[in-house]
């Protein structure tokens, strides 16, 4: 399984960016995307539960963890 690949999958659909959109591990997320509100957020997260099994708590939840895309990747990681 690639995460990186599902995750920026994710992006692309809950966002809506187009799907040749560059995204690495140095792309900023929260507050850099126009589109990435809190309901993108919260969205995000559930496609990321449902699509690697994993639940994420309310206290997990930080900026830093949205900072950047290699941020999201290395939290998602550290959860399964």
């Amino acid at each position: 399984m690639n995460i990186a690949a599902l995750i920026k999958e994710i992006l692309i659909d809950v966002l809506q960016l187009s799907a040749d959109s560059h995204i690495d591990a140095e792309t900023s997320l929260l507050g850099s995307i126009a589109e990435f509100d809190s309901m993108a957020v919260v969205t995000v997260l559930t496609a990321i539960e449902e699509s690697f099994g994993i639940e994420v708590d309310d206290d997990e939840i930080t900026a830093d963890v949205f900072e950047s895309f290699g941020t999201l990747c290395a939290f998602v990681e550290q959860k399964i």
